[in-house]
């Protein structure tokens, strides 16, 4: 079964077309085709990359619709020097990842009129990530029409969570209008609790396990039996830890204040809270950890303060999990910031030697990829995940379709 992959982001697109033949699926498969559209480092200009086998495609356009970018990035799949495919007629299903699921959506579901409207009335839940998913499915619709597309939801994997997890202490009546909390990163967050099993041969459902999805969105994960039981990211993904442009958690209060004193609109703080805070807010020099890392060497103290507060407020949450999980068997670090900065992974361990937690400093070093970076006799094992969103994508699709024509 050939199953394309869309991930799309609210400033890039990412595309895979893998091959899947028979279960168990345990190993990754690496994909036959792979491109990625990427929109945020030039305004006006999309910079496209693509590799199938050893051909490589780099170039940049002037900018153009998502729709257009994904007709113009599947060209590349069956033709040109990177052709992976003699037809698009052998692509057997189309998946994608929904951002926001809200309270139905609990599974791969394959996508119907129904589907899409929900997709399109949760955007105002997840406006930068759910409009671009259904750009995605319109795209192609018109490009593969007679093809089957499925959506795996990020929240699906929170699913289960505990009712005291999910209402907020709020009226009521609230909550009963789906304000709650969701959780978010599910497609990451399952990857990386069950390849991290795999490695340490042990039942998922034996392990206490905090997992940090760390990137330019950041969120943990607390993982008891085997479920989500605590997440940090709550009604949208603007809740939780610090990350590279959103706020994260702050004193609702800040916003009553800024809109009477500042006459700040919703707009205005939308904008303020999802894109101009985080590390990019504090620092005031980029929302990727590697430039505040090389601001920090050059002596930016601001730079300095926003890793210092991303890291207190890391910590803090990891804390905060420990006692719904009645202790801490494996810490799980993904995503780019969590797979690439051996840094934030040290200091967010600097504060849990209390439970046995000890790193080993060259392994932590050393570009670790799916492998244990705690010393020997480290009572609490530290792994480094690698993130595979897609290939699970891939891996559900695969799951859908079959019980759907069985």
């Amino acid at each position: 079964m050939k199953i394309l992959v869309l991930n799309a982001g609210s400033s890039s697109q990412k595309s895979y077309l893998y091959e899947l033949k028979k279960e168990p699926f345990n190993e990754m498969s690496p994909p036959l085709w792979e491109a990625k559209i990427d929109w945020a480092r030039q305004e006006g200009i999309a910079e496209i990359e693509v590799k199938s086998g050893n051909q490589k495609l780099a170039e940049t356009r002037t900018s153009e619709s998502r729709e257009k970018a994904i007709a113009s990035l599947l060209d590349t799949l069956w033709q040109g020097k990177t052709q992976a495919i003699a037809d698009l007629s052998e692509i057997d299903v189309v998946g994608h990842r929904i951002v926001h699921g809200g309270e139905k959506y609990r599974e791969a579901t394959l996508i119907t009129p129904e589907v899409k409207s929900a997709i399109a009335q949760l955007a105002k839940l997840a406006p930068a990530h759910n409009l671009a998913n259904l750009q995605g499915i319109e795209a192609v619709e018109k490009i593969l029409p007679n093809v089957p597309q499925i959506a795996v939801f990020d929240t699906a994997f929170h699913a289960n969570l505990p009712l005291e997890t999910v209402v907020y202490p709020l009226p009521y009546d609230w909550y009963q209008q789906g304000i709650r909390r969701y959780g978010f990163h599910g497609i990451s967050y399952q990857y990386a609790t069950q390849r991290t099993a795999e490695l340490l041969d042990k039942p998922l459902e034996s392990l206490r396990m905090v997992v940090c999805h760390l990137g330019n969105g950041c969120s943990l994960a607390a993982i008891k039996n085997g479920k989500s039981v605590e997440t940090t990211m709550g009604f949208t993904p603007l809740e939780g830890l610090m990350m590279g442009t959103r706020s994260g958690s702050i004193d609702p209060g800040i916003l009553i204040h800024q809109m009477r004193s500042q006459q700040f609109k919703v707009d205005e703080l939308d904008t303020i809270l999802n894109r101009e805070s985080g590390l990019k807010g504090v620092s005031g020099v980029s929302s990727d950890m590697r430039d505040i890392q090389t601001a920090i060497e050059d002596g930016n103290k601001r730079a300095k303060l926003a890793f210092d507060i991303y890291v207190h407020r890391l910590r803090s949450q990891i804390g905060a999990m420990l006692p719904i999980l009645g202790g801490l068997d494996t810490l799980v670090f993904t995503g780019g910031v969590g797979e690439h900065h051996p840094r934030v992974r040290s200091a967010a361990c600097e504060g849990f030697e209390f439970l046995g937690l000890h790193l080993h400093p060259h392994k932590n070093q050393n570009s670790p990829k799916d492998a244990d970076i705690a010393t020997t006799e480290s009572k609490v094992r530290v792994f480094v995940i690698q993130a595979q969103e897609d290939w699970t994508i891939a891996r559900e699709c695969w799951h859908c379709l079959t019980e759907n024509r069985s």
